[in-house]
């Protein structure tokens, strides 16, 4: 009893914040999001008015776009990073100089404050800026201006992404790649493998509890992705890097429809488990 007791002592504080900072507001959204809330009236304004709000939602053209656009920023997204990820970490483990200061390199995208690589990335892709001025210098007389793009603004979000978290998914990949045991490589060669069958039969299925965690911190994260959208798109050109995300703080801060953001924020958790709950099982399942 006395082990118990002390066991929860040290768990207490986390607790105790899951509670705060997510099980309460988790409780308190479900409540706003099957309600009719009068502000103005505080508290005492709430009105249960069942699951209409949901049925009401999917009326919105913007949840709708939005809704499409992670599905496809979040596909396009986790599947380059991935692999692009894999690559370079295989090609920095096995044939880089200096591998210590490269990762360095990679990583410091990911650190680097969200202001700042907003501010970067929208000088780099401005109607002046190099990225512009160099497909002109190469001779494209109407280069696409590609964050005010309706049609490359999603992919140059993409690149943004993939870019700003490639150092960390590397770095994951590298520590998954040193615990290979090489004495599998070893019996590969002498078998006569080359080297796509051993980076098939033995690197990639030695990765897969690797990949799996990446794929699966990935999608979470491509379904919250807010403070590049909020500071470079504002999720336009019209609706086309609108996310589920930037919606939800739209609806609910720009619109004052609490309710509607609520059961938006409600259908992306449900939605979040269900994309990882397939994942698992899928992984349990190879």
């Amino acid at each position: 009893m006395q082990a118990l007791a002390k066991g929860y002592a040290f768990i207490g504080i986390n607790l105790i914040g899951v509670l705060v900072f997510w099980t309460l507001p988790l409780l308190l959204s479900f409540l706003i999001s099957i309600s009719k809330w009068d502000l103005s009236k505080g508290i005492s304004g709430i009105r249960i008015i069942g699951f209409s709000n949901y049925i009401e939602m999917w009326k919105d053209e913007w949840f709708r776009a939005s809704l499409f656009n992670n599905i496809i920023f979040t596909g396009s997204y986790v599947v380059i990073l991935v692999v692009l990820s894999f690559l370079v970490a295989y090609l920095m483990n096995e044939y880089v100089i200096g591998k210590k200061l490269a990762q360095l390199g990679l990583y410091v995208p990911y650190i680097v404050n969200v202001v700042a690589i907003s501010a970067v990335w929208l000088a780099l892709f401005s109607n002046n800026g190099p990225i512009v001025s160099f497909l002109r210098f190469l001779g494209m007389e109407h280069p696409p201006v590609f964050i005010a793009d309706v049609h490359w603004a999603m992919p140059a979000m993409i690149f943004i992404c993939v870019w700003q978290n490639l150092g960390y998914t590397v770095m994951l990949f590298i520590s998954g790649l040193v615990n290979i045991p090489k004495d599998l490589y070893e019996a590969a060669d002498i078998d006569g493998a080359n080297l796509f069958a051993k980076i098939r039969f033995i690197t990639i299925p030695m990765l897969s509890a690797t990949t799996f965690f990446i794929v699966i911190t990935s999608v979470i994260n491509s379904f919250k992705v807010f403070g590049l959208i909020n500071l470079i798109t504002k999720g336009g050109p019209g609706t086309s890097t609108t996310m589920l995300v930037y919606n939800i703080y739209r609806t609910a801060f720009q619109f004052g429809k609490l309710e509607f953001a609520s059961a938006q924020g409600i259908v992306l958790l449900l939605l979040i488990f269900v994309i990882t709950w397939i994942q698992f099982r899928a992984q349990k399942d190879e």
